[in-house]
This record gives C-alpha cells, structure tokens and sequence, in this order.
C-alpha cells in the first residue's frame, strides 16, 4: 500500500492544469473587456438620451402653466420645472432653442447661431450632433438673469445690457459639465411665452 505523502501522481498534473485555467480565465476577462468597449458607449448614449428625453417632457408639462409677467413686480411665479443632468465628460454641451455651432468644430463664438424653437441639442466632444424635440406648442427659450432686486427676469430686458446679442439673450446652453439640477420657468414678454432659464 502506497504512503499517501509519497504519491505525486496527482501532484506532477497540477502545474499544467493550472496553467490551462488561468490561460482560460485570462481569455474570459479579455473577451469581456473587449464585449465591454463595445458596449459601452451604446448603453452611455441610450442613458444620455433617456435624460435629455425626461427634460423635454418636463419643458412640456409647463407649457400650458401659468407665464409670470417680469415687467409686473406682483405678478406670482409662473409654471417651473427642475431639469436635472448627470451627462458624461464625452458632452460638449446641451442647448435650448439654438444651434450654436452650426461647422460642429467645438467653438461656439466663432459663426452665427441658428434658432431652432422646440429643439433641445446635445454635442459630444467627437463634434456628433444629436436633436431631441419638444413636443406640444411652439417653444421659445430666453435666457434668464437677476435684476438688481434679485428678480429673474430675461437677460435682453435688464437695461444697459447692450453687450450681448439679441440671439444669445434667446438661447440657453449649458456647457460642460452637464451636470446638476436646473430650473426653467415659464414667462410673457410682450404677449409671446417663453421658457426662462433661471441659473
């Protein structure tokens, strides 16, 4: 009867199959490293366009609300709505009724902006454009500042602001990070509704 501290029988395969199951192992991870950077990217842009998707019906759930007056100290705040992001690095920015880099080469002073009411744009870095619209009645989206009594009122109304062009005073763009919580209200210059930034 052998010992069984002298039988290496089993002890002389153990190597050789180690090395077989780490190599396997190592061809596992590597296939799912590579499954993963594939992958990726489509599960960040499907999570991107959920978000941007969620604001837009938010813009649209204010849109038959109460528009506040800013030329009426009295007037009670009109319709809001929080949007919140937590977009990727790879977003360049996300703007509101304006395309403002229209050659998609990342510079955002350097043509002239085009409006596009109900549209909501996001720009990835790689300079890729993507539309989402707003659906219901037409959208206008103003920028919004605090007078020198802290009221929101749109940015082109606050007097000396002769600086910025009419175009920017109407457009509203977050630029990277885009990432936070941000309120819109709805407001009434002059008879026409717009969706107001407030940050």
């Amino acid at each position: 009867m052998k010992k069984f501290n002298s039988d290496t029988v089993a002890a002389d395969t153990i190597p050789l199959k180690l090395v077989v199951y780490l190599a396997l192992l190592a061809a596992v991870v590597l296939l799912l490293a590579h499954l993963w950077s594939i992958t990726s990217p489509v599960i960040q842009d499907a999570e991107i366009k959920a978000q941007i998707e969620t604001a837009s019906l938010s813009l649209l759930s204010i849109q038959r609300g109460y528009a506040r007056d800013p030329a009426d100290r009295n007037s009670p705040e009109g319709s809001m709505c929080t949007l919140t992001f937590s977009l990727p690095p790879s977003v360049r920015y996300i703007s509101f009724g304006v395309d403002p880099d229209r050659e998609c080469n990342g510079n955002l002073t350097d043509s002239e902006w085009v409006t596009e009411s109900n549209t909501i744009i996001y720009q990835y870095k790689s300079g890729v454009k993507k539309r989402v619209l707003v659906e219901g009645n037409p959208v206008h989206f103003i920028k919004g500042t605090q007078n020198s009594e802290g009221m929101w009122v749109p940015a082109g109304s606050q007097e000396g602001n002769e600086t910025s062009s009419a175009l920017e005073n109407t457009a509203v763009i977050i630029e990277d990070p885009v990432s936070g919580e941000f309120l819109f209200e709805m407001v009434s210059c002059n008879g026409t509704k717009y969706i107001m930034s407030r940050f």
